[in-house]
């Protein structure tokens, strides 16, 4: 009988020893990867900072924060390596874990659909209408029923000023699906 509980004590003894072990190498993998994580996200702002990213887009009438964006998602893609392998080290990757990743990742991709959905048609447009010089800033025209002056023209949009003196901003693409008249300066 003492064989039976001492048998059972080393059993308990090795079992928490073994999920000790696994829990303290998921917490150094965590560790590091929430710090290789940090250390990537500042190194790659830095690089896109100095390739001048964000002036350049800016340049080309795209106001998008797009360091921060590359950078963050790095950073936050790292993070989720270091939590999936952590919880794979500690054994509890399943295949409710596999499911929740590929939810977040189909999540991920129907996000940036929606987001750009407008953009490409848009930016296409600008592409055109700069491309063909159809009208430039200080222009008279009139779309749809809209009639005003050009104030200033980039890849997503046009910004009008009306008879009226409102400010209107006309997405590239209605302008080159609708009927434009213009008068030039």
């Amino acid at each position: 009988m003492a064989e039976t509980i001492s048998e059972g004590i080393s059993y308990l003894n090795n079992l928490y020893s073994q999920f000790f072990l696994k829990f303290t190498v998921a917490i150094v993998i965590l560790l590091i990867g929430f710090i290789i994580g940090r250390i990537v996200y500042k190194i790659l702002q830095k690089i896109l900072h100095e390739v001048e990213l964000n002036k350049n887009l800016k340049k080309a009438g795209i106001k998008i924060a797009l360091e921060k964006i590359i950078s963050n998602f790095a950073k936050y893609f790292i993070y989720f390596i270091a939590v999936i392998w952590a919880l794979t080290e500690i054994g509890l990757t399943t295949t409710i874990l596999n499911m929740i990743s590929a939810v977040v990742l189909l999540l991920i991709i129907i996000s940036l659909i929606l987001a750009i959905k407008d953009f490409i048609p848009n930016a296409f447009a600008g592409f055109f209408i700069h491309r063909k010089k159809l009208f430039k800033e200080g222009d008279k025209i009139t779309i749809h029923d809209v009639e005003g002056t050009v104030e200033k023209t980039n890849l997503i949009e046009t910004e009008i000023k009306t008879t009226k003196g409102d400010t209107m901003y006309i997405p590239n693409s209605i302008i080159i699906k609708k009927e434009l008249f213009v008068k030039k300066k």
